[in-house]
């Protein structure tokens, strides 16, 4: 909606009674949208199954999970009557953990500079992702920072259930100065308030599901110094973005940078601190602000791991969802290419420092959320690996992956665990990871909104290979 046309232009930001009952259909939308997908519910009941819920607490062996009109019906002790003609799932010896989530990617496909030679958009790559999200367990993405046409497209087809996918939220375009962090052809650039109200109505005018601005004078690392956006200006947008119904996140590298953007009203954070050992005061700070922040472990520690290790696209996982010729191209041309970057190394040698600052903040009470500022997901489970690398115990990190990412994206009371109520999205896993956190690659069915998705029909490399799924990816 342009600023001018909106019914309360003029008088000030929309009620919060409007606001609220936007958050609740909203929360009704995402439910009937997905269920499009297969144009009904599915009725089931796993029985006998350890439950690891998502919300932290311990795992509930001998659980019952009935799944009924997209939701969680109920959830409890075995037995649980189920409905007359509902299917049944023996879960003896299998684990339940909610879908997982990652909010922070820029899905791959959208022609940017390192993408398609400057050729543009690739949709079919763009869907094959999402669909190694699926197959891999995670339900829901939020892109952070894309083409705007090209992304809000395929949010489209996958609402609409024309194309099979992870739930996709997107961001659009990243809001920020000029000359800034990502100040590119998709960006929305604003340079002074109120003047810059207009373009920031026509980016709320494709509604985005959240905002991204970047937060960032660089000087660190190998990187050169850029204008940093001013912290006024920032406020002005965080709040008329909030007065929008709209969540808000910054990309920051820093503490002093995180603690600008917290004080001027940002919702969540799109990184870690990675450029020194976080604060004392910085942890308890952000147990008290409640500030949710995105993991992105990944995104740095993979340029080093490309040229050293590049074997590790050996695994099933990878082999599975990523093509064969991306699969060579990494393990030749890219891991040439970063034993020269100056940048893989130094990140090498921060990755351990932003490991530890996500394993103190998560112990101290502050919400880590799970993202990998990458693009499949293999990505997103190399995610869930550095994070109990770092010190994270298993149960925390689903918690991670699950409840807290939701809690970022807003939507914790409809999503994110396994409880009474909420969206069925869920993994069912033949082995314990709790034991060991590969396991969570130890897949036997993905759900989503109450779908159970046949992994056997995405259109990624194993079906193509072998003519289905695998039961399992270790």
């Amino acid at each position: 909606m342009n600023h001018n046309d909106s019914p309360w232009a003029g008088r000030g930001p929309a009620p919060l009674w409007r606001r609220s009952l936007t958050c609740a259909m909203l929360s009704k939308t995402l439910l009937l949208i997905t269920l499009a997908i297969s144009g009904h519910a599915q009725t089931f009941l796993i029985e006998h199954v350890t439950l690891i819920d998502g919300t932290g607490r311990s795992a509930k062996p001998d659980a019952c999970v009935l799944v009924s009109s997209g939701k969680f019906d109920k959830v409890g002790a075995c037995p649980i009557a189920a409905p007359q003609g509902a299917q049944r799932i023996d879960g003896r010896g299998k684990y339940v953990i909610p879908g997982m989530f990652d909010v922070h990617v820029h899905l791959r496909g959208g022609g940017g500079p390192l993408e398609s030679g400057g050729r543009g958009p690739n949709e079919q790559a763009g869907i094959r992702a999402l669909q190694s999200y699926l197959y891999s367990g995670f339900t829901t993405i939020l892109d952070v920072g894309n083409n705007p046409d090209y992304i809000f497209k395929l949010r489209d087809k996958e609402r609409s259930g024309q194309i099979v996918s992870t739930r996709l939220l997107a961001c659009g375009g990243i809001v920020t100065y000029p000359g800034s962090h990502g100040a590119g052809p998709s960006a929305t650039l604003i340079d002074s308030w109120p003047q810059g109200i207009p373009k920031l109505d026509a980016a709320i005018a494709r509604h985005p599901d959240m905002l991204k601005v970047t937060y960032e004078e660089h000087g660190w690392g190998t990187r050169p110094m850029i204008t940093l956006l001013p912290v006024d200006l920032m406020t002005h947008i965080f709040q008329y973005y909030n007065d929008h119904g709209i969540r808000t996140t910054a990309h920051i590298s820093n503490e002093i940078r995180a603690r600008e953007a917290i004080f001027a009203g940002v919702d969540t954070l799109a990184h870690p601190v990675i450029q020194a050992p976080a604060s004392d005061s910085f942890i308890l700070m952000m147990k008290a602000k409640q500030i949710p922040e995105a993991t992105t472990l990944t995104i740095g520690e993979n340029y080093s791991r490309v040229a050293e290790h590049p074997e590790f696209l050996d695994q099933p996982l990878y082999r599975d969802t990523i093509e064969p010729e991306e699969i060579n191209r990494l393990k030749t041309v890219e891991s040439a290419r970063q034993k020269e970057n100056r940048w893989a190394w130094w990140m090498k040698i921060m990755t351990p420092v932003a490991q530890d600052n996500v394993k103190r903040l998560d112990a101290g009470g502050a919400i880590m959320a799970l993202g990998t500022d990458q693009s499949s997901g293999p990505a997103a489970h190399r995610e869930i690996e550095l994070i109990v690398g770092g010190g994270v115990p298993p149960l925390n990190a689903i918690r991670i992956a699950t409840l807290n990412s939701a809690r970022f994206l807003g939507r914790d009371r409809d999503m994110g665990s396994v409880e009474e109520g909420k969206i069925a999205d869920l993994v069912l896993l033949d082995a314990d990871p709790l034991a060991d956190i590969n396991n969570i690659k130890r897949i036997h069915m993905v759900v989503k909104a109450g779908q159970i998705i046949d992994r056997s029909k995405l259109d990624l490399p194993v079906n193509r290979r072998t003519g289905g799924a695998s039961t399992s990816s270790k």
